[in-house]
C-alpha cells in the first residue's frame, strides 16, 4: 500500500515536468519566431504605407522602379526611359531604395525648431524667433538651487 502512494506522488511530479517543459518550449518559440516575424511584417507595413509618390522601390519579383502614382491598395511604377508604367499591389514592394525626399531637398517636411542651449549651469537659451512669428520672445532662465 505505501509503494502504491509513492507510485502516484511521482506520476503527479512527472507530469508537472512535462506541463513545464510543455510551456516552457512554447515561450522559447514565442520569443524566437513569432514575436520577431510579428515585428518584420509591422516595419513591412509601415514602409508600405509611407510610400510616396517619386520614390524609388524594388519589388517581390526584383522590378525596379519609380512610383508615379498611389492608389488605395496599387501602386504605377515607372520602369525605364521609355516611360513604361506598371501597375502593382501595395503588397509587392519590397523595398524602398531611393526617398523622394531624398533626390528632392525641397519635398522634405519641414522639422520643428530645435532650442540651441547654452554651455553653463542652469540656463536655458530661448528658441531663435521666425521673421513670421508676431509675439515677442521671451527669455527664461532657470537656476539651480546648490
Amino acid at each position: 500500500m505505501f509503494n502504491s502512494f509513492l507510485l502516484a506522488e511521482g506520476s503527479t511530479a512527472s507530469s508537472w515536468i512535462m506541463i513545464g517543459s510543455f510551456v516552457l518550449i512554447a515561450v522559447v518559440f514565442y520569443f524566437l519566431l513569432i514575436r520577431p516575424q510579428k515585428k518584420q511584417e509591422r516595419q513591412a507595413n509601415e514602409m508600405r504605407n509611407a510610400l510616396q509618390v517619386g520614390d524609388e522601390i524594388t519589388t517581390i519579383g526584383g522590378i525596379i522602379g519609380e512610383i508615379v502614382s498611389i492608389k488605395e491598395e496599387t501602386i504605377t511604377i515607372e520602369t525605364s526611359r521609355d516611360r513604361t508604367k506598371i501597375r502593382f499591389l501595395r503588397s509587392a514592394v519590397r523595398s524602398v531604395d531611393v526617398r523622394a525626399e531624398d533626390k528632392n531637398p525641397s519635398l522634405k517636411k519641414a522639422a520643428p525648431a530645435e532650442v540651441p542651449q547654452k554651455k553653463g549651469k542652469g540656463k536655458i537659451a530661448p528658441a531663435t524667433p521666425k521673421a513670421d512669428d508676431k509675439a515677442p520672445v521671451e527669455e527664461k532662465t532657470e537656476e539651480k538651487n546648490d
